[in-house]
Parts: C-alpha cells; sequence; structure tokens
C-alpha cells in the first residue's frame, strides 16, 4: 500500500484504505497492539512527510503535533477502530 493511497483527498476513502490495511494486517496474524503500534509509526511519518488533504485529516495532523507519545498511541489506536467499524 503506499503513502499516497493513505493519503487520500476524501476522507471516507482514507479511512475504507486504513480499514482495509487493518484488515489485511489480521489476516496475516498481526495482533491488535502490534497493529497500534504500526499505525502509531505510520502516523509519525505521514505527520511529518505527507500534507493533510482535507479537513479531517488536518484536524488529526494538529492532534498529532501537540499530543505526547502515549497520547499519540491512544490517537493511533482510536483511528485503527474508528477504520474497522461496521
Amino acid at each position: 500500500m503506499s503513502m499516497l493511497n493513505l493519503a487520500n483527498s476524501n476522507w471516507e476513502s482514507w479511512k475504507k484504505t486504513l480499514g482495509q490495511a487493518v484488515e489485511f494486517a489480521e489476516e496475516l496474524g498481526i495482533s491488535r497492539n502490534q497493529i497500534g503500534s504500526l499505525a502509531q509509526q505510520v502516523g509519525d511519518l505521514l505527520a511529518q512527510n505527507v500534507p493533510p488533504a482535507n479537513p479531517e485529516q488536518k484536524a488529526v495532523k494538529e492532534l498529532w503535533d501537540v499530543a505526547n507519545q502515549d497520547e499519540r498511541q491512544v490517537l493511533a489506536n482510536l483511528m485503527t477502530r474508528l477504520a474497522t467499524r461496521q
């Protein structure tokens, strides 16, 4: 999955792409804790290198920028849960 897909300008498409990535990771046997850790790493990478493509991503980036490491982990876990809820 490319960074371009994760930087999708449509919020719903972005959540769908993220959800598909989480589902794929789960199919590979990766635990939710490991997925959350990976989501935090991806969040760091996106926050540093990819400009927000829509107002929702801008809000998430602003939260990310002011969060400490523990808060970023919570935010990553929440984004993972949001992207996979039915």
